[in-house]
């Protein structure tokens, strides 16, 4: 006996329910990937490094902008808290600008007392895997074999993913006060790292 083919009223039901447990689904992955996201830049276990990366922000002609400087000294604290004993700064020159993000940072370490023989720096890079990868050249020439990454907490999960494609022995160590103190802020934020972080993935 031949069974009857299900109505078209039927097929448009049970394609609808598919579609409807794709979207849960997709929306349950993404809830979990941005709460991760919080979580790993939260995630600091005290260890020490060789070096910390600190990854480069904007700089405001000669000075760090907020954001940047707040990455900056929490690289102080690290290295004045002996868990590291280099720091590698990093962001070259953005546009029309006059100072390389990470040369700024060099001058204000240098007055906060940080010696200019434990910092290191790189002016090429234009964004976080750059920064990655060239602080990884700047390792490699001075024998730094772990280091910590220093970034916003939200921030961290994407650069230390791109870290360990990079084959670079890292752990994340957050700014301790961040700028973006709003939940709306750190929402966008988390949102912008987790659209970045699967992009880059997908690359």
């Amino acid at each position: 006996m031949t069974e009857k083919a299900p109505s078209p009223e039927k097929k448009k039901r049970r394609w609808l329910k598919r579609a409807l447990l794709l979207l849960c689904l997709a929306a349950l992955y993404t809830l979990w990937q941005m709460w991760d996201i919080n979580r790993f830049g939260h995630s600091d276990d005290q260890s020490s490094a060789d070096c910390a990366i600190v990854l480069g922000a904007a700089a405001w002609h000669n000075k760090p902008s907020p954001v940047f400087k707040s990455r900056i000294n929490h690289a102080i604290h690290l290295y004045e808290s002996d868990r590291i004993h280099a720091i590698i700064l990093t962001g070259g020159f953005g546009k029309g600008a006059d100072y390389a993000e990470s040369e700024v940072a060099k001058k204000y370490c240098i007055r906060k007392g940080i010696p200019a023989k434990d910092i290191f720096t790189e002016n090429h890079s234009k964004g976080t895997e750059e920064n990655i990868s060239e602080a990884k050249k700047i390792m490699d020439a001075q024998g730094f074999k772990t280091t910590l990454i220093v970034s916003d907490p939200w921030h961290l999960k994407r650069a230390c993913a791109m870290a360990k494609h990079h084959n670079i022995n890292a752990k994340p160590s957050a700014t301790l006060h961040s700028l973006y103190t709003t939940r709306k802020s750190k929402l966008k934020f988390i949102w912008r790292e987790f659209k970045l972080l699967h992009v880059w993935r997908f690359q």
